[in-house]
């Protein structure tokens, strides 16, 4: 799936294609992803000009002129491709502008989504209600105040998006790794020092990742077609049974339904 810094590198990538350019015309080449595309997307789209384009945990933002934000999720396969020469199968959305740049949702798995939401009304709706803060935002006295007496697994809590919004698998494992924290030791008992470790280093493994390009696993490439190369920066994810460089060696178990990869000599 898409994570955050894929979803980040989207963005940008669209951004320099759409920003401040009117939609031309918007075919839905399909009534539905992985729930129905609003019935009105292409009249309210079409004729619209693109006011900015922005992010919010792992959901990309278009907002238009109209005061109507396009949201979409890339669910576990989607992702958007700049100026196709031929539309495949599974380019379930087109979006022409008026300098004759053509965009294409792309999504062979059907679990992403697209809604059309009035700006205006974003915070409160419903998927963004109860979204905590922005990993890139959050400070450790924030995290601290929100794992406090949680007595649930760090792992765990980090992909709690009420707590923080927007981290994956792969970077919760990279960053718990690079903070020296266990992923089994319960939140609410790390302390203040450990915690300002575990913030910085989610910080700066998210960093490394958008610039990056991303994480290219599966189906993942950026709109231009770039494929993202932090999964060849991986300390740890998806290296069960290679060596750590602190001489241990890395393990792999099942956590909350996904696997967790980590360093039993670097991680307590």
């Amino acid at each position: 799936m898409p994570e955050l810094p894929e979803v980040e590198t989207t963005v940008r990538g669209l951004e320099r294609v759409l920003h401040g350019r009117r939609i031309a015309r918007v075919e839905a080449r399909r009534p539905d992803l992985r729930r129905a595309l609003p019935h009105d997307l292409g009249q309210r789209l079409t004729g619209a000009r693109v006011a900015g384009l922005r992010r919010r945990a792992k959901y990309g933002l278009i907002d238009t002129d109209r005061g109507d934000t396009l949201v979409f999720h890339l669910g576990m396969s989607g992702r958007w491709r700049i100026d196709p020469t031929e539309l495949e199968k599974h380019d379930h959305l087109l979006i022409e502008t008026d300098e004759g740049r053509r965009l294409a949702l792309n999504d062979p798995r059907r679990f992403g989504s697209l809604d059309l939401v009035r700006t205006v009304t974003l915070e409160n709706w419903p998927p963004f209600a109860a979204l905590g803060p922005e990993p890139l935002d959050i400070t450790a006295a924030e995290l601290k105040r929100r794992l406090a007496g949680r007595s649930a697994p760090i792992k765990l809590l980090l992909l709690d998006q009420r707590i923080v919004a927007g981290l994956g698998n792969i970077y919760v494992c990279e960053a718990l790794f690079r903070a020296r924290i266990h992923p089994k030791r319960a939140g609410g008992s790390i302390g203040t020092e450990r915690l300002k470790r575990l913030v910085e280093a989610v910080h700066a493994v998210l960093a490394e990742a958008i610039a990056a390009g991303g994480s290219t696993l599966r189906d993942f490439a950026a709109p231009d077609g770039e494929l993202g190369y932090f999964s060849k920066k991986f300390l740890v994810y998806d290296r069960d049974g290679e060596p750590c460089a602190c001489g241990g060696v890395v393990k792999r178990f099942v956590q909350g339904g996904r696997s967790t990869f980590y360093c039993p000599r670097c991680q307590h």
